[in-house]
């Protein structure tokens, strides 16, 4: 029978061409490193300079519930602050509630600001020139200040503060 020949070259023809489809070509998936060290993600460094922008209005606005707002408490949180032992969430919202009902007016600049971003997370550093108003008088706060973030649901919260006293000298140098 001449007919099974043909249909078998038929059937062999259709396996060749279906089997050689680009569909079946192995998938090759390409993954980008991300140099967490050198890259600087410079568009999650804008979002946190806006952050401290915003945290800090919210202190010269007297608004403690914005100030808590910056913040992502939880077992995770701790602070350190002028050499005293760690805290955790409840101190830290009882401290920042006590400067905003304490003050009439902060002033301050943020010198020497450096913003470190690691992909979801960020460590802040800068040294601290705070100018509150307490009972009517300015007072003057120089410390060196590290904030280190998170970034949850496109917003970037702090989940450590280290606060230390920085040493200025009479001539305004740092004194080590």
């Amino acid at each position: 029978m001449k007919t099974k020949p043909f249909y078998q070259l038929i059937f062999l023809l259709i396996l060749f061409t279906t089997g050689c489809s680009d569909d079946d070509a192995p998938v090759v998936v390409e993954t980008a490193t991300i140099d967490l060290i050198n890259n600087t993600f410079p568009e999650y460094q804008a979002e946190i300079q806006e952050t401290l922008d915003d945290l800090f209005q919210s202190i010269q606005d007297k608004d403690a519930d914005k100030l808590i707002s910056f913040h992502v408490y939880g077992p995770k949180f701790t602070e350190f602050i002028n050499g005293g032992l760690r805290v955790g969430s409840a101190e830290n919202e009882a401290a920042e509630r006590g400067l905003v009902d304490a003050i009439s007016g902060f002033e301050y600049d943020l010198n020497d600001l450096k913003i470190d971003v690691y992909g979801e997370v960020a460590k802040v550093t800068f040294h601290a020139d705070f100018r509150p108003v307490i009972g009517g008088e300015t007072y003057q706060n120089n410390a060196q200040i590290t904030l280190l973030f998170v970034r949850i649901d496109g917003l970037w919260k702090i989940t450590h503060e280290h606060n230390s006293p920085l040493n200025i000298g009479a001539e305004g140098k740092t004194v080590l």
